[in-house]
């Protein structure tokens, strides 16, 4: 048996990748509901309605794909050009701690310990994503460049600086930027009322940063189809070799491409802190850089459908937490759905661009 490329893969297999790739995560997990001894039916019933059954689960739903929507378009725009970051996660915790230091510095004391912003909310605002944005930029500059220069692996080092930079916030958690008014607990200061993001439903935790990130999935959608930037992309992440010889410049194209995906990931972390959180913690982020490749792979490195792909799996945690209170299967069957779906999106994506051939007997290849 070998696998054969076709030579044109059609835009049908394509498109039913995906799909054919969540079939096969349910149908997988099923087993895992069977083995645990709960009616498979009721179980998906309860994740559905859990996750987008009422105007509250929507709420949550959603909250939850803002973060993995902005993960997922880093990890798209980086895998297009062929560079391969996994340090998603980190760069959206340096861009919260950005976040929460440009905002410090735009924060004065007032009388009796109130404190006020030097700029109004409008300028102030995007000042805060924009620093969170450059950090979590710059933290991925340095493993294309050295990509780029010197053929470094970028997956080693973007996955290792993950912890490298979750280290350097922790000491700053209980350190220069830990909140006195914590009571030991390792969190940062918070957010001035003023910057929170504004709420979308009364009552729910819903914001404004889902606008963000449609409209980055748009912007970015365009850039790959109408831009020259966006040719360049695609031709890196196509063939680098003739890329280069048709003139793309091979080092800026990779570090412009760092700097966008990097700062996807760090608006993330700035928009999750702006929106729902309101400092920086630990464990805000429950591993929204790992899933961004995932939902990246579900929606075939599409910008427009990262959207889609994004509030899928935020509908499987979200209603994970359903399905456990209805049925007492434990919740981390949502990350076993998650997990799944990556490794069958491959092998769906695989064999969507590939044929199975079988050799004659006793044919030696």
């Amino acid at each position: 048996m070998r696998l054969e490329r076709r030579e044109s893969p059609s835009a049908l297999a394509l498109v039913l990748a995906p799909l054919s790739a969540v079939a096969a995560t349910l149908a997988v997990c099923a087993l895992l509901v069977l083995w645990a001894g709960a009616p498979v039916g009721r179980t998906y019933a309860a994740i559905a309605v859990g996750g987008f059954g009422s105007l509250f689960a929507w709420s949550e739903t959603l909250t939850r794909a803002v973060p993995l929507v902005l993960t997922g378009l880093a990890a798209t725009v980086a895998f297009r050009a062929r560079l391969y970051n996994i340090g998603a996660e980190g760069q959206l915790y340096g861009g919260a701690i950005a976040a929460v230091m440009a905002a410090s510095a735009l924060t004065v004391e007032g009388a009796e310990g109130t404190t006020a912003l030097l700029l109004p909310t409008w300028a102030a605002l995007p000042l805060v994503c924009a620093a969170a944005a450059a950090m979590g930029g710059a933290l991925l500059l340095g493993p294309a460049w050295l990509k780029a220069r010197l053929g470094v692996d970028e997956v080693v080092t973007t996955l290792l600086l993950n912890f490298v930079i979750l280290l350097g916030v922790s000491a700053l958690l209980d350190g220069p930027l830990k909140d006195p008014a914590a009571m030991g607990w390792p969190q940062s200061v918070a957010l001035p009322p003023e910057l929170e993001l504004a709420r979308l439903v009364p009552g729910l935790r819903l914001h404004s940063g889902l606008f963000i990130a449609a409209a980055l999935s748009l912007a970015l959608a365009a850039i790959f189809r109408f831009t020259v930037l966006g040719f360049r992309i695609r031709a890196s992440g196509a063939n680098a070799r003739a890329a280069a010889f048709a003139g793309v410049p091979a080092l800026r194209t990779t570090l412009v491409v760092a700097a966008m995906s990097g700062a996807l990931a760090g608006l993330a972390g700035a928009i999750e802190v702006a929106g729902r959180a309101g400092y920086v913690t630990l464990d805000m982020s429950p591993g929204y850089g790992y899933s961004g490749i995932v939902i990246a792979m579900l929606a075939g490195l599409r910008p427009l459908a990262v959207l889609a792909a994004g509030v899928f799996v935020a509908g499987v945690l979200v209603g994970a937490d359903s399905m456990s209170r209805v049925v007492g299967v434990p919740t981390y069957i949502a990350d076993v759905v998650v997990a799944t779906s990556l490794i069958a999106v491959l092998v769906a994506t695989l064999l969507a661009q590939y044929r199975v051939r079988l050799r004659p007997a006793g044919r030696v290849a």
